[in-house]
């Protein structure tokens, strides 16, 4: 997995500050679910016609777009801005790979909570029906969503 830069944009920092004041690790890691499926998706098509923008190697890069995000990159952002946070270490987040439609490859995050629970997150799946808690994978993929 990518490493967490040190130094980030101003405007993600200004979010990470909004997680450190949440009570819970569960409200921290829903309230950034939330921040980034507000922002990103995912997308079948993009993900090979947009397949150069998998290679971004800066988060201020990724954060200055809106729309289409490669699971990976989303992937990195939610990382980082959970482990800034201070609620989750790096050792807690760990990325799981997957087949969509057994073909496909897709990352999604599997996040250890204090008390044991391993909490399934897919920002990218978000657009295609999977809710918060389960990641797509096989058939299990697109919900009532078309691309």
């Amino acid at each position: 997995m990518r490493k967490i830069p040190t130094n980030l944009p101003q405007e993600i920092e200004i979010k990470i500050e909004l997680l450190r004041q949440v009570n819970s690790q569960e409200e921290c890691l829903q309230k950034a679910y939330e921040l980034l499926i507000k922002k990103y998706h995912g997308n079948r098509l993009k993900t090979l016609t947009h397949f150069f923008e998998l290679f971004s190697r800066s988060l201020e890069e990724l954060w200055a777009r809106d729309g289409f995000m490669h699971c990976t990159n989303l992937n990195w952002l939610l990382r980082t801005l959970l482990v800034r946070s201070g609620h989750f270490t790096e050792h807690d987040i760990t990325a799981h790979w997957t087949l969509l439609w057994y073909v496909s490859p897709h990352q999604y995050l599997r996040v250890t909570m204090k008390d044991g629970r391993r909490v399934n997150v897919d920002t990218w799946a978000h657009t295609y029906g999977i809710p918060f808690g389960d990641y797509a994978h096989g058939f299990h993929a697109y919900g009532n969503s078309s691309s």
